[in-house]
């Protein structure tokens, strides 16, 4: 069977993500990343699985069409194997999940004062591709001062005025103890959601683990300057890949402009933390992993942001989100921030830097047999494993984690120390020039990599205030909690 002939359109599709082999090594199907290099042997369980559908030959398969030729024990346990190589970054899917029984979802929109933009969203939410009885929609008036009341009552939705402001998280709270679905979709009134938000996000409730799910948030505008610098670098963009929370990456979390809950879940755990106004939704992400359940995120389920494009408003909303990451380490001392050092890679640039310094061949000669030494033990100890690589795909693989470490290293001076390279210059013009250094070379590799619609000076300037304004209100929300964890995390030794 040709799956791209049968395929229907919107139909799950998985294919092998960019830079992943497949290869047949003593009956196994073996999967192996060339960035980060990772190496997965699976069971030979699985072999009909790539060797009769497309995955091996041309690198696509279609679940729905592929299923019962490929004779797999079910289509349901199938589809939680591909979506685990998804998240481990072997896979991509696109398309969406055949829903047998859509469950109820109830959809809740806090807002105040945009009569305008609420309307645009309740139409945008009145179009999606979900079944009507199987939806409703919750409007949260949060004291507003215009006519926005009016406007959303022209809609067929159910509305709670109140009479007094109680922000956002509040107004979550509320409707949920009102709603009558078995999920509750979260977004702002400054979005709309594309047609098939719920359909690509509500299948992730398949898998009883998890216990929210987030999608894509993209910029609506894209007119001006910070609007194209939006489209690339929004602050509420997560990945370009599906992720979901594990013991490996306790800081995670997903935006509650795109947030889809289980409400049993979402009133077990208390529901959103009403005295924040920022970081509302990393708290309560990370309150669902405290209780065990799992926070994934899927490059789909789209909605489109019309985020602060005038300078002031955008400066000041990264000043607010930055106030919220010693405020959140504060009330999650147990989540402590870490900075990963891998030993090689540490080795490699101190030995470089003393090179550079001293000016002396010896040592740059030792970079590289450090280098080298590091690749033939990984070789080596995959030769045995019978893994098939060669010698030349490791070294690499080494060589690109020593430019990664280095690329963290200038990201984390950018994010959180460009602001005293301006204060230290007169005193220490030499450590100035370093962390600018740093910064401009982080911010090179943000331009060519993201390749936004802006000249190179015009990105340079918005990243440089993206980060200025995001670190001072880190700084200053230091220096109000007395917990300086943000800007000075654990140093993790990994191996």
């Amino acid at each position: 069977m040709n799956s791209d002939e049968n395929g229907e359109a919107g139909a799950l599709l998985y294919r092998l993500a960019k830079g992943v082999k497949y290869r047949q090594v003593e009956g196994r199907p073996t999967l192996v990343l060339d960035y980060p290099l990772k190496v997965v042997r699976l069971d030979p369980v699985w072999s009909s699985l790539f060797i009769f559908s497309d995955l091996a030959s041309r690198g696509t398969f279609y679940l729905e069409n592929s299923i019962d030729q490929v004779g797999r024990p079910s289509s349901q346990k199938t589809e939680r194997f591909l979506n685990l190589l998804v998240r481990k970054g072997f896979l991509e899917s696109s398309g969406t999940e055949s829903l047998f029984s859509p469950p109820f979802v109830s959809v809740i929109v806090p807002v105040r004062n945009r009569a305008e933009m609420i309307a645009e969203c309740l139409r945008s939410l009145h179009a999606l591709d979900y079944p009507r009885e199987k939806i409703e929609i919750i409007v949260v008036d949060d004291a507003s001062q215009d006519n926005t009341s009016a406007v959303v009552s022209e809609f067929q939705v159910k509305l709670i005025r109140l009479p007094e402001r109680r922000q956002a998280a509040w107004c979550r709270n509320s409707a949920a103890g009102q709603a009558r679905g078995e999920l509750l979709a979260f977004i702002d009134s400054d979005c709309l959601a594309d047609a098939l938000w719920l359909k690509d996000l509500v299948p992730a409730f398949r898998d009883p683990a998890v216990g929210a799910v987030g999608g894509v948030v993209e910029a609506y505008r894209g007119q001006g300057g910070l609007d194209r610098y939006e489209t690339v670098k929004s602050s509420l963009k997560v990945s370009s890949r599906h992720r979901r929370s594990g013991p490996d990456d306790r800081l995670f979390y997903v935006p509650s402009c795109n947030l889809v809950v289980r409400k049993e879940i979402f009133l077990q755990v208390g529901g959103f933390r009403a005295d924040l106004h920022v970081g509302e939704d990393v708290d309560l992400c990370w309150r669902l992993q405290d209780h065990g359940f799992e926070v994934e995120y899927r490059p789909s389920g789209k909605i489109h942001h019309k985020h602060r494009n005038r300078l002031w408003p955008f400066c000041l909303r990264r000043f607010q989100y930055g106030t919220s990451e010693p405020m959140l380490q504060k009330l999650h001392p147990e989540r402590k921030k870490t900075f990963p050092v891998p030993p090689t890679a540490f080795l490699f640039w101190a030995v470089s830097a003393l090179s550079a310094a001293l000016r002396t061949f010896p040592l740059a000669a030792m970079g590289l047999a450090i280098l080298f030494g590091e690749s033939f033990q990984r070789f080596w100890k995959m030769r045995q494993s019978k893994i098939p690589l060669d010698l030349k795909e490791v070294g690499l693989a080494v060589f690109r984690s020593c430019l990664s470490f280095f690329y963290h290293c200038c990201a984390f001076v950018s994010r959180y120390y460009l602001i005293w390279a301006f204060l230290l210059a007169p005193l220490f013009p030499s450590t100035s020039l370093l962390l600018f250094s740093m910064h401009l070379l982080t911010g090179t590799v943000e331009y060519l990599t993201r390749r936004p619609q802006l000249s190179p000076f015009e990105f340079a300037l918005c990243f440089t205030l993206e980060q200025m304004s995001y670190q001072a209100g880190v700084w200053w929300g230091c220096m109000r909690n007395q917990n300086f964890y943000a800007v000075m995390p654990k140093i993790e030794i990994r191996f």
